[in-house]
């Protein structure tokens, strides 16, 4: 199981591994209990793991940063139902970069509770792509649309310039 499938769904407690997306939702398995099930966007938020970012003192920081200092710490990890006070304490030792006036206690206990669930399901915890290979495959995406806009311009640029359709009005009947 990848770190990239994995979100985090409103409403419904722990982390889901995105098995399939439809337009209405999409089918999840639970890493607690591995059921699967639909859920649906009307009622439901997905939120990917690799996207959420953590408030720090400087710039906003990826989840998995935290993810990293929290598994190369020798302090011992609360328990997720821990009180608040414990909690803030762990990670001010942890992580004291993170904006504590913005990270709420409530997030923090998140983060706890889905570091033991990826620990438990001997997870991976890393970003899909680096930045660079990011930047790479998108120059390469520019580079092949600006061949393809090259020699298909002259039937973009006729279809541009057609004059509007009249739409016709309702007659009026006497």
């Amino acid at each position: 199981m990848d770190y990239n499938k994995l979100v985090s769904v409103t409403g419904m407690g722990g982390l889901f591994e995105l098995i399939s997306s439809k337009a209405d939702g999409g089918i999840v398995r639970s890493l607690e209990d591995k059921s699967t099930k639909f859920v649906s966007n009307r009622l439901h938020s997905f939120s990917h793991l690799e996207s959420i970012e953590i408030y720090t003192q400087t710039d906003n920081v990826n989840l998995v940063d935290v993810f990293e200092a929290m598994k190369a710490s020798k302090e011992k990890m609360p328990e997720s139902g821990a009180d608040a006070k414990a909690i803030r304490a762990y990670f001010e030792k942890v992580y004291p970069d993170m904006d504590f006036e913005r990270v709420y206690g409530s997030d923090m206990k998140k983060m706890i509770k889905w570091f033991d669930i990826l620990t438990k399901n001997n997870i991976e915890i890393k970003l899909s792509e680096t930045p660079a290979e990011d930047a790479a495959a998108d120059h390469a995406v520019e580079k092949k649309t600006t061949t393809a806009s090259k020699t298909s311009a002259p039937k973009t640029a006729a279809v541009k310039n057609a004059p509007p359709k009249k739409i016709n009005s309702p007659r009026k009947m006497a």
